[in-house]
């Protein structure tokens, strides 16, 4: 298959998107970005180095700070898929507490931590054949891109299942904490002033509340075969 195309995958918080974007890029191939995890990580850097006080952002210092923050994945051959590398330490655990998930938000309003990784996002998938999840990517990192996706839940559905990964983490997390964060999160992200989390008119919006993986997928493959074809 010698044709390679940009699938932008966007959505709500705990759609499953990365699940999906994995499974893409295994199918066909492709490079998979978790923009998601890059803004953790910038989120974990921040808390780890106190710029983030009584869960007020410290933007300037941090601001100051981001040509010291260096990240890149690293494929995991065990697992299938690349982790987060923060300054050459692995992090793809770290990043994905409830703790990160309650500032990342907070964190991607801020302009100038979104132009450096947006800048980073579009240098890895110049050459398409990418698989690329997260809030912005196809208004803002690939416009172009040659299918958009827009994944979207009910809050509960989307709550529950972040609860589960987390409990079967080992982790002690509270249900109603994490919905509560959810639905945060999607205010934050929906209503921030740079790139905010919208429906692309060229994205096709699924909703995912009552469908399994395998439908989902499925249903998926059927829109890049036909971009492909």
């Amino acid at each position: 298959m010698s044709k390679k195309i940009t699938i932008a995958i966007d959505g709500l918080s705990s759609t499953g998107k990365s699940t999906i974007a994995k499974m893409l890029a295994k199918k066909y191939n492709y490079i998979y970005v978790d923009t998601g995890a890059m803004y953790r990580a910038v989120t974990l850097y921040a808390m780890q180095n106190e710029l983030i006080v009584n869960g007020v952002v410290e933007s300037d210092a941090l601001v100051n700070k981001l040509e010291e923050i260096v990240l890149s994945f690293v494929f995991n051959d065990r697992l299938g898929f690349a982790e987060m590398y923060l300054n050459e330490i692995n992090v793809e655990k770290e990043i994905r507490t409830l703790a990160v998930s309650k500032l990342v938000s907070k964190i991607a309003t801020i302009s100038a931590v979104r132009k450096k990784l947006v800048a980073e996002q579009q240098s890895m998938g110049k050459r398409g054949g990418i698989v690329m999840d997260g809030r912005d990517i196809g208004s803002v990192v690939f416009p172009d891109a040659e299918l958009k996706l827009f994944m979207t839940a009910s809050a509960d559905k989307r709550a529950f299942r972040r609860y589960k990964e987390l409990i079967d983490r080992g982790d002690n997390v509270d249900y109603k904490e994490i919905l509560e964060n959810v639905v945060e999160r999607d205010r934050i992200d929906s209503t921030r002033k740079d790139s905010p989390l919208i429906i692309d008119k060229d994205a096709i919006e699924i909703d995912n509340s009552d469908m399994g993986i395998k439908e989902q997928f499925e249903r998926i493959c059927t829109l890049v075969d036909r971009r492909l074809n």
